[in-house]
């Protein structure tokens, strides 16, 4: 029996679609997603479509700033709407604003020019978050390219993520990692502390990281390089409190050598085939393995 080629052709189920519509502040699931080069939208709002940034234009994280998992943004019919503990609701309108101010804003190593959302934005924001900083967001005629070194030479795209457009963990994989933190005593974890916007179901604990393709109505998903873990899986993505962090419990088995060591959970995909097709909750996939 060639089982290599029957692992070649299994499926998988996609089980859940997250957009994250400011960068690090909380997500909102959805039933189905727009595919685009530069990553997922829904309801007309795009993942990592804004971002926090010190006054002085670098980024912020949960990874500074734990509070952000706090802020829910909901998506209506012309406006993202923020909510955070104790404020009353800030209203963005959806429509881009010709007139906002450009400033340049640090990602990593990427200098982006952003649409400043204005000092009542910045002034909300940093009063939900006690630290001072300013809400940007990514201007519709700017184009980010993602690195290739992983992706193979195949030119991608995204917004305000970390590097590229799409981040995919198995189900499994989430189970293995709550069934060794039970056996240390830990609590399981929710899967949205580590941040996916695609979760799939029926392949192996960490299969995804063998993954040449994942195959669906004209979709083809490649994951190209995985994730590396910072500290924000140990941050309660309800109360923006800090916990135990699980990178010490990963560490003994999921330490990658092809990240320096680095541990890592998930793989970051590029949206290959399928610009302007929609992903759907329980759609099937087809599971191309990297053999």
């Amino acid at each position: 029996i060639n089982t290599k080629s029957q692992r070649h052709s299994s499926m998988a189920t996609l089980t859940e679609l997250v957009i994250y519509p400011i960068k690090s502040c909380a997500g909102i699931a959805v039933p189905e997603a727009h595919l685009a080069l530069d990553g997922l939208s829904a309801n007309g709002v795009h993942d990592r479509e804004w971002m926090l940034v010190t006054p002085d234009g670098l980024f912020l994280t949960q990874r500074e700033v734990p509070r952000m998992a706090t802020v829910t943004p909901r998506i209506d019919a012309t406006e993202l709407i923020a909510n955070a503990p104790g404020m009353s609701p800030l209203h963005l309108p959806l429509a881009h604003d010709a007139a906002a101010k450009t400033i340049d804003v640090l990602l990593w190593e990427d200098r982006i020019p952003a649409a400043d959302c204005g000092d009542a934005a910045a002034s909300w924001f940093t009063t939900a978050l006690k630290a001072p900083c300013r809400l940007v967001r990514f201007r519709p005629d700017v184009h980010r390219p993602t690195s290739t070194k992983w992706t193979n030479g195949i030119p991608a795209a995204t917004r305000f993520s970390d590097g590229y457009p799409i981040l995919l963990i198995g189900q499994a994989s989430l189970d293995d990692i709550n069934a060794k933190l039970a056996q240390a005593g830990r609590d399981k974890l929710p899967m949205n502390r580590f941040r996916p916007n695609v979760v799939v179901d029926g392949i192996g604990a960490f299969e995804e990281d063998f993954v040449a393709a994942f195959h669906g109505d004209g979709m083809t998903l490649r994951p190209v390089k995985p994730c590396a873990r910072c500290p924000i899986p140990a941050v309660d993505q309800v109360t923006g409190i800090p916990g135990p962090d699980p990178l010490d419990i990963l560490q003994a088995w999921r330490a990658n050598p092809r990240m320096d060591g680095a541990v890592t959970v998930g793989m970051n995909v590029i949206v290959q085939d399928g610009i302007d097709q929609t992903l759907r909750v329980g759609q099937p996939l087809n599971v191309e393995l990297a053999f």
